[in-house]
């Protein structure tokens, strides 16, 4: 077995954090997707929720693990160029995000609006971070 523990560049890890945060704001503010995802989780444009700050500095954590943890599979995988890192991000996707979201979504029984907003945001989020991951060692 390998070592599992890697000298990670952490650059590249703060890197993909901040992309991962900037891209959530990006996706859920009015000039993209903010109208239907609030409509259908009931809530007013514009309207700030009890524990905003929490819940974007959770986010910031969340990314960072995110990161973190892909750069393991980066590394593992020998992924050497942007599109081997993306394919990278693409699996980690389909198992971890779209295996689990969209039976939560049919259980849910939301409109399909709703899951594409949220598993696109992470489609091309760990897409994008598989790839910077891979070619910024």
């Amino acid at each position: 077995m390998h070592h599992i523990h890697h000298q990670i560049n952490h650059l590249p890890l703060i890197v993909c954090t901040l992309f991962l945060w900037f891209l959530g704001a990006t996706w859920y503010s009015p000039a993209l997707f903010a109208k239907p995802w609030a409509a259908i989780v009931g809530r007013k444009m514009g309207e700030k929720p009890k524990g905003v700050i929490f819940a974007m500095i959770s986010s910031f954590i969340g990314d960072f693990l995110l990161a973190f943890v892909m750069a393991h599979f980066v590394i593992w995988s020998e992924a050497g160029s942007f599109l081997e890192g993306a394919l990278i991000g693409f699996i980690c996707w389909v198992g971890f995000v779209l295996g689990p979201l969209f039976p939560q979504h049919l259980y849910e029984g939301r409109p399909r609006t709703y899951f594409f907003i949220n598993a696109g945001y992470w489609f091309i989020g760990m897409v994008v971070t598989g790839g910077i991951l891979a070619i910024w060692r």
